[in-house]
């Protein structure tokens, strides 16, 4: 969700804080600020809109050389956009200022509590509420880490917390539940973050905060103790590999434009190490353990959702284990869990953040089901606390709208589906397993290939449909799940109103809605159902619905736009339309002159229900 960073160190920490909520930006947020202590008075410094508004505000006011700060930049939950909701907030005696991400579920009763004390309220946040109560508990410990430990345990529900006092302005406290927050630690200096990127450039030394951690930093000193008990927590730093290089655009205009450029080397990373030399078998240790599931239950949100779909087909029709996807926001609340003995779930989600996701992750287990976690960053909640962790290895994806993420995750539900085949031991199955490697093998260099004609077609084709304000995107088997994507990345990126459907669900009413201003995107492949698909494209066509057809060379398909991607065998095909479809999506969104990185609305990583 929002940025957070703190900072204890040497150096004029208002600007490491400000640098640091620019490489944060990527999340999304509709307001910024920061806190620093200043003549015996902590200062608190807000505006609405983009970082730039906060700067402008900066640069007017004179700043000492405070060696401690911390910033955020918001993503509205309680309360409308507006400074006087923006973070960090102050408790009433202005001692304390605070920036929180995640949602407090019983403020309304704390607050209630509080105002019947004297309290007094100037948002609609819960995060003001927060404060608050660690001033109130603050009067009974004279020690800031007591009272912060005591409003913490009366706080329920999700925070990553960063927390100053006026009396002590070389520290900064922090906590996380549910919510990521990571810890850096520099070279007389130290950092806490909800995402690596903020400190990068000082230090690749981390601790990922586990839930129930607590902070309390200066500049050459820390520790960490568990909520519960003050009882120091043990934890072993680690090094990030990755630098901030992985993070800049190089010389592409948005970083979603070179995240979808970078599937090639996504494709090629995933598969380093996990192919035999031979070629000819799948090496996946971490499920070494585990049996081939007797059902797989796969949980994930949004693009994490569309992979889990388009998987379904291979590890069904390879692997021949019954699988079942679920969104993890309804899966969570289901009465009686679908887990039968032998079961597996399997939970995806990049930021591995994901709140319905990991809520699901914690009642599989509950259960007595193995949980494989599937995501894209180490140290992350999913990683730690499933039964076995599988890493995407996609490096950092910086735009809001997941493209090489759902890349990275659909070449690991490949190979998991081949390495269970192999573990059912089908002699029959091994020529088949070798030939499906070998295309994966081949597609980098396919990819590679391919991108920039897609490219130019995906820029013609957005001036020529830039006007429609309704889409409908149809696909059947495999391409269903691609289908979904196509639709949700274009309303996510130009806020044009599209809808995702199995081809032949349109003639049961949507097919109702098909006029001249209503075009349909058609993945239309040259494949078993292709005769299927096709029928329904000249159901559109035959009530004047304009047709734009991603289909392959010699299908002869007719259609107002007929968009031709390299073949490849199904399901595999999909790593061909799904760069084409973003790319459609992305230029769109350019062209209209939406924010192409940060769509209005949208967070990177949603850690709240």
């Amino acid at each position: 969700m929002c940025g957070i960073i703190g900072y204890a160190g040497c150096r004029p920490a208002v600007p490491v804080v400000i640098e640091g909520l620019h490489r944060l930006e990527y999340r999304g947020y509709d307001s910024a600020g920061v806190a620093f202590a200043q003549n015996k008075y902590l200062r608190v410094i807000r505006a609405k809109g983009k970082l730039s508004a906060l700067e402008e505000k900066l640069a007017t006011e004179q700043i000492t050389t405070a060696t401690c700060a911390m910033g955020h930049t918001r993503w509205a939950t309680h309360g409308v956009p507006a400074e006087r909701n923006a973070h960090p907030h102050s408790s009433n005696d202005g001692a304390l200022a605070i920036v929180h991400n995640g949602i407090i579920e019983n403020f309304q009763e704390l607050k209630t509590e509080l105002t019947a004390k004297g309290h007094v309220f100037h948002s609609e946040t819960d995060t003001e509420v927060l404060v608050n109560l660690i001033a109130e508990c603050r009067k009974r410990e004279p020690d800031l880490l007591y009272a912060f430990a005591a409003a913490l345990r009366l706080a329920h529900g999700a925070y990553a917390v960063c927390l100053m006092e006026r009396g002590a302005p070389d520290t900064f406290y922090a906590a996380r539940m549910s919510a990521p927050l990571i810890f850096g630690i520099g070279a007389g200096e130290n950092f806490a973050a909800s995402d690596i990127p903020a400190f990068l450039p000082y230090t690749r030394k981390v601790i990922f905060l586990d839930d129930g951690d607590i902070v309390q930093a200066s500049a050459k000193n820390y520790r960490i103790l568990r909520l519960e008990n003050l009882q120091p927590a043990a934890h072993e730093p680690q090094k990030i590999l990755w630098d901030m290089q992985a993070a800049q655009k190089n010389g592409y205009r948005h970083f979603m434009l070179k995240e979808i450029f970078e599937q090639p080397r996504v494709i090629a990373d995933a598969m380093a190490g996990r192919v035999s030399p031979q070629g000819d078998a799948v090496l996946l240790p971490e499920l070494d353990d585990l049996p081939v599931p007797a059902r797989l239950h796969i949980v994930a949100c949004g693009t994490s959702w569309h992979a889990a779909l388009w998987g379904r087909h291979l590890l069904e029709s390879w692997a021949h284990i019954p699988v079942q996807t679920e969104i993890a926001s309804e899966f969570r609340y289901r009465d009686n869990l679908p887990l039968g003995k032998g079961d597996m779930a399997l939970v995806i989600s990049q930021s591995g953040e994901t709140a319905d996701t990991l809520a699901a992750l914690r009642m599989a287990k509950k259960q007595g089901a193995a949980a494989i976690g599937l995501c894209n960053v180490i140290g992350s909640s999913i990683a730690r606390e499933a039964s076995t962790v599988l890493y995407t290895q996609a490096g950092p994806e910086i735009s809001v709208a997941s493209t090489k993420a759902m890349c990275s995750q659909m070449l690991m539900l490949a190979l998991m589906a081949l390495y269970w085949q192999a573990k059912q031991d089908r002699p029959t199955d091994a020529a088949r397993r070798k030939g499906w490697l070998d295309i994966l093998a081949s597609l980098p260099a396919m990819l590679e290939e391919a991108l920039p004609a897609m490219h130019e077609t995906a820029r013609r084709l957005s001036r020529k449909y830039a006007q429609a304000r309704n889409f409908f995107y149809l696909g059947r088997g495999h391409c269903f799940a691609l289908a979904l994507e196509g639709a949700l990345k274009l309303k996510e990126l130009s806020y044009i109103h599209a809808e995702g459907y199995a081809a032949g669900e349109m003639k049961h009413g949507p097919i109702a809605l098909i006029d001249p201003a209503f075009p349909t995107f058609a993945v239309a492949l040259d494949d078993p159902l292709f005769p299927k698909t096709k029928s329904n494209i000249e159901e559109v066509q035959a009530r004047q619905g304009k047709v734009i057809a991603l289909t392959n060379e010699g299908t002869g398909l007719s259609a107002d736009d007929v968009w031709t991607v390299p073949h490849l065998p199904p399901p595999l095909a999909g790593f061909m339309v799904l760069p084409a479809l973003q790319l459609f999506s992305y230029e769109m969104a350019d062209y209209l002159g939406k924010d192409v990185d940060q769509p209005r609305n949208l967070a990177k990583s949603v850690t709240v229900e």
